[in-house]
C-alpha cells in the first residue's frame, strides 16, 4: 500500500506532463490567433497583449472559410453513413452466416487494415480520373467509404457475433424474416458498435488531407485540411491570420471527438468482449 501511494503523484504528474506535451501545440496556435504579427514576432511563446479579435472575425465573416466548413461536411457525413451503413451489412453477414470462404473473406477485410492509402494514392487517381470524379466531392468520398469499411467491420463483427442464437430463433418462431431480424433485432443491439464506427468514420474523413490533396484541384471543392493549406500559402506572411484559419479548422472535430469519447472507448470495449 505505502508503494502505491508513492507511485501515485510520479503517475500523476507524468500523465500532467504528457497531457501538456499533446494539448501545448493546440493552445499555442489557439492562443496565437488571437495576436498581432508583431508580437509574435517580438515574442513568440507570449500571451496576447492587447487580445486582438480580428483575425477571427475575419475569418468567420469570408466566404472561403464557411465554403470549406460544408464540403468537409458534406464528405464527411455522406462517408459516415457509407461506411456505417456498408460495414453493418457485410459484418451481419459473416458473424451471422455460415458458408465457404467466409474466413478468407474476413482475413481480406482484416488485411485491409495493413494496407495504407499512400501505396495505393496513384492508381486510385487513375481509377477516379477513368471515373470522371477529379475535382468533385464523389471522387474523395467513395475511396473514403472503401478504405474505412475494414476498421469498420473488425469493430462490428463481435458486436452482432455475440448476439445470442435463442434471439434469432425466437424470431423466426414469431415469423419475423431474416432482413426483418436485421432492422428489429440486429441493427438497435450494435447500437453501440455503430456509434464508434460512426464516430471514427466522421472524424478521419473530417480529418483527411492526402486524398483530397490528389482529387481536388479547384479551390471551389477544397475541404478544410486543403483549405487551411492554401490559405497558409495565400496569407504566408500573416502568421497570426493563418493561426486563426488553422484553430478555427480544428475546432470541430476537437468538439465532436470530445463530446463522443466515452461513445467511442465503450463501443471498442464492447467489441474486445464480443
Amino acid at each position: 500500500m505505502a508503494n502505491s501511494r508513492r507511485g501515485d503523484p510520479v503517475v500523476y504528474v507524468g500523465a500532467l506532463m504528457l497531457i501538456g506535451l499533446m494539448l501545448g501545440p493546440v493552445l499555442y496556435i489557439i492562443v496565437g490567433g488571437f495576436r498581432t504579427n508583431s508580437q509574435i514576432t517580438t515574442d513568440p511563446a507570449g500571451l496576447p497583449d492587447p487580445w486582438v479579435f480580428s483575425n477571427y472575425t475575419d475569418v468567420l465573416t469570408g466566404d472561403t472559410f464557411w465554403r470549406q466548413v460544408g464540403n468537409s461536411t458534406i464528405a464527411a457525413v455522406i462517408t459516415t453513413i457509407g461506411v456505417v451503413g456498408l460495414g453493418v451489412m457485410a459484418s451481419y453477414v459473416l458473424a451471422r452466416y455460415r458458408f465457404r470462404g467466409r474466413g478468407a473473406l474476413y482475413a481480406l477485410f482484416a488485411a485491409g487494415l495493413m494496407f495504407p492509402a499512400t501505396v495505393a494514392i496513384t492508381p486510385l487517381y487513375i481509377l477516379v480520373k477513368n471515373l470522371g470524379l477529379v475535382n468533385t466531392l464523389p471522387g474523395v468520398i467513395l475511396p473514403q467509404i472503401a478504405f474505412g469499411l475494414p476498421t469498420t467491420i473488425i469493430i462490428l463483427v463481435p458486436f452482432l457475433r455475440a448476439i445470442p442464437r435463442e434471439i434469432e430463433e425466437a424470431a423466426a418462431i414469431d415469423q419475423c424474416s431474416r432482413l426483418g431480424f436485421f432492422w428489429r433485432m440486429v441493427l438497435p443491439l450494435s447500437v453501440p458498435g455503430l456509434i464508434t464506427t460512426g464516430i471514427l468514420a466522421f472524424v478521419n474523413s473530417w480529418n483527411s488531407y492526402l486524398l483530397p490533396l490528389f482529387i481536388l484541384n479547384d479551390q471551389e471543392t477544397f475541404t478544410l485540411p486543403l483549405g487551411v493549406q492554401a490559405f497558409a500559402s495565400e496569407y504566408s506572411v500573416d502568421t497570426a491570420k493563418v493561426l486563426a484559419f488553422t484553430s478555427l479548422s480544428m475546432i470541430p472535430a476537437l468538439v465532436f471527438f470530445s463530446l463522443f469519447e466515452r461513445r467511442i472507448v465503450g463501443g471498442l470495449t464492447g467489441a474486445v468482449k464480443g
